[in-house]
């Protein structure tokens, strides 16, 4: 399985059409609208998270552009703040690819960014708010700012 954040600009000929809809229906995609500002009859930005098979991505990424929609994707890469992580270990059980898993028998939460597909369950899960995201252009609402017009 494969996750990938995107920024989809959609022409505003395309605005009124369920093209997301057809992402799941034909696809096998799950996706996550992290940010979205579509009106009828103008240009419209979506940050939206996928996750499917890589062919399948790739297949609906096409299908998209096919609508004239301009897809880029964002980088996003997890950090841990080890000044303010505990280690609680509740990162742990939420993720995917065991990017962080507690290393026995010391109890220490390790964080493996080689691992991370950057998914960022592990950001809303840690109590005192250790593990940030951030994408290639910076944070989630820096691209926010830039990209919503």
């Amino acid at each position: 399985m494969s996750t990938r954040i995107y920024i989809l600009r959609f022409p505003k000929e395309t605005s009124n059409e369920p093209i997301i809809y057809q992402l799941v229906k034909n696809y096998d995609i799950e996706f996550n609208i992290l940010k979205a500002d579509i009106l009828p009859q103008r240009e419209g930005v979506m940050i939206l998270e996928l996750k499917g098979s890589k062919d399948s991505v790739n297949k609906a990424l096409e299908f998209l552009k096919s609508f004239g929609v301009n897809v880029e994707r964002l980088a996003a890469s997890i950090h841990r703040d080890d000044e303010k992580c505990f280690q609680c270990g509740a990162c742990t059980g939420i993720c995917p690819v065991g990017a962080l898993a507690i290393q026995r028998p010391e109890m220490l939460v390790v964080f493996d960014p080689d691992k991370c597909t950057g998914c960022s369950l592990c950001v809303p899960i840690c109590p005192v708010r250790a593990m940030e995201v951030s994408l290639g252009a910076g944070t989630l609402a820096e691209v926010e700012e830039k990209t919503i017009v």
